[in-house]
């Protein structure tokens, strides 16, 4: 335990902080879950980049996070090379060429299901963390896999929430996706906290994918970009276009087959692309594009007034109302084909128009806007409450009141050395997903259950386009250089949590020349959920906001007082951070890591 000080009001107060931050000059990783963290210190120590180690700790959370994701997911990725611009690596896969409205329509559905094959977009993040390595890393691609094969075979001691997963889902495992417990219902049950958790078949997919890449030669770049075509089109390629074809139960209550074929894997690449930027109050945020949230966060920053009290009821008031507004425009105008110009929606004009319909009161309308004078255009569903739902909290999968599952994401973030700084949120694949595909040891992913099946939408579905993601990395510059990479798991929490974290930071007095990201991390958080929610069953409930009980009584008094329908959680219910920091005139390097289920952690010296 350590004290730290965070600024309020013009003043300092004291917060008792759950760990210290981290401070260093070698290295520093943060992710969901411990062992990443130690893979990816395990990979700088032997010389690798920070690139080498986000990619060894990724396939590492396959192993240790299969509730959170799975080879079969996606994920976004935000990096900065030392001395060159943020880029953005898309491991977004799109909806595949059959997954039209109209085929899903014919099937009776209003709504891409939460679960099953009918459910996969085209795995993404396989691919891009091997265009990472290849591009950006320096170790050969044997040496990053090693860490996640010897804990697919020897086994990772099972954490809490992965029993909780899977009883969750065992009636479905023990009477449909019989191939998903024969791995995580040994002796019929499931994993008990601490005990061995393995995936042989996992492992020997690893090993055969890198003798397949080996038979490409010595060079290091030549056997990665083997893998990748195996990937696409060999054993793994194959095996998961004919698994997608079989029809296995769904969250509709009927068994369908997906829509995923051999082309569709065969044709999907990762690509870069300019992440978007916002500067404020000094920094420079970039997030990846409309086909994420991304724009989310920097849309609530152009919404904040002037001037802002650090943790009173009215800064807490500002940001519900600002995020409710932030996220009408997502549901209006984002999406992969969004035609509406970001600059016109993060322009100082359009968001003093869109500030002032914050008033004193909650709103309990979605209020999208009128960029460039466009009407905007909404789901049916938006009116719909989830009825006798059950907040959200900590966004830990779940079975909802509906009795649907839902997953949940992991986060890692490594800073090096030399500068470099890389932060990705992979998620999706997880094992209360689809079935097991046998012969791999993972699932394919449910990403489409963000698209909607109706047409003239910015996030219809349509095939080849991306559905709109939750996920959303985050890197913050000063002065053009990279400073801080941060994230959270959380679905619709993502870009909320995680803006509160940064202003806490960006408001906050640094400790010992470097900034306080622990005591951001562990400030009371909250999210709001006045929105049509982006999972199955997609239900939105107007003025609920979900607290952290440690946001005091003082607080939850006023705000419920304006009109916000407050639920109060645990005290340490909301938000999964993790963060790493640079300073480049000294060099040190500092990381924090979110306390909340005893998963997260971050390394570093």
């Amino acid at each position: 335990m350590s004290w730290t000080y965070i600024h309020s009001s013009g003043d300092t107060r004291r917060v008792f902080t759950t760990r210290p931050t981290l401070q260093g000059s070698f290295g520093m990783a943060s992710t969901t879950h411990w062992l990443a963290s130690a893979v990816a210190m395990a990979v700088l120590e032997a010389g690798g980049n920070a690139f080498d180690a986000a990619v060894a700790a990724a396939f590492t959370l396959h192993v240790a996070e299969p509730h959170l994701n799975g080879p079969g997911g996606e994920v976004p990725i935000l990096l900065a090379p030392a001395g060159r611009p943020p880029r953005v690596l898309c491991g977004q896969g799109p909806a595949p060429a059959g997954a039209s409205i109209a085929h899903y329509t014919a099937l009776g559905l209003d709504l891409v299901p939460g679960t099953g094959p009918l459910a996969a977009a085209v795995p993404g993040a396989v691919d891009a963390w091997l265009v990472l390595l290849r591009d950006h890393g320096t170790r050969r691609l044997d040496e990053v896999l090693s860490y996640a094969i010897g804990y697919a075979e020897r086994g990772v001691p099972a954490v809490e929430r992965i029993g909780a997963t899977v009883t969750a889902v065992q009636r479905l495992f023990e009477t449909e996706w019989t191939s998903s417990a024969a791995v995580y219902l040994r002796d019929g049950k499931p994993p008990a906290a601490g005990r061995l958790l393995t995936n042989p078949a996992l492992a020997a997919t690893w090993r055969r994918l890198l003798a397949e890449a080996a038979a490409a030669g010595a060079d290091r770049e030549a056997q990665i970009e083997a893998a990748r075509r195996v990937w696409r089109e060999g054993f793994i390629g194959e095996a998961l276009a004919a698994w997608a074809a079989r029809p296995a139960m769904d969250t509709s209550g009927e068994r369908h087959a997906g829509t995923l074929t051999a082309d569709d894997l065969a044709n999907y690449r990762a690509t870069y692309e300019d992440p978007v930027t916002y500067d404020w109050n000094g920094w420079t945020v970039a997030k990846p594009g409309p086909w994420s949230q991304g724009p989310v966060f920097l849309q609530q920053l152009a919404l904040l007034p002037d001037r802002l009290e650090y943790g009173t009821p009215d800064y807490h008031h500002l940001l519900i109302e600002g995020s409710k507004l932030a996220f009408a425009d997502r549901e209006a105008w984002y999406g992969d084909g969004a035609t509406v110009s970001l600059d016109t929606l993060l322009s100082p004009a359009y968001n003093a128009g869109r500030r002032g319909l914050i008033g004193p009161s909650a709103s309990l309308q979605l209020r999208p806007g009128s960029p460039d004078g466009r009407q905007p255009s909404v789901t049916r569903h938006a009116g719909v409450v989830a009825a006798g739902a059950v907040p959200s909290g900590a966004g830990e999968p779940t079975v909802a009141a509906t009795g649907e599952t839902r997953g949940d994401t992991c986060h890692l973030d490594v800073v090096d050395r030399w500068g470099n700084m890389v932060s990705a949120t992979p998620s999706g694949g997880w094992l209360q997903s689809n079935p097991v595909v046998p012969e791999l040891g993972f699932p394919l992913g449910t990403r489409l259950q963000m698209s909607w099946l109706e047409p003239g939408l910015a996030s219809s579905l349509t095939p080849g386009r991306r559905p709109r993601s939750t996920l959303t990395p985050s890197l913050a510059l000063r002065d053009g250089e990279p400073v801080l990479a941060f994230g959270t798991p959380g679905g619709d929490q993502q870009d909320q949590w995680s803006l509160h974290f940064f202003l806490a930071v960006a408001l906050g007095k640094p400790v010992r020349g470097g900034p306080d990201l622990q005591g951001a991390i562990d400030a009371p958080n909250w999210h709001q959920e006045s929105f049509p929610g982006s999972f199955y069953p997609r239900t939105t409930d107007p003025g609920a906001v979900i607290v952290e009980s440690r946001i005091g009584a003082t607080t939850i008094t006023e705000l419920r007082r304006r009109g916000h329908r407050v639920t109060v959680g645990g005290p340490w219910s909301e938000g999964r951070i993790c963060a790493v920091a640079r300073d480049p005139e000294t060099g040190v390097l500092s990381a924090g890591a979110n306390p909340r289920g005893m998963q997260g952690y971050a390394a570093g010296r």
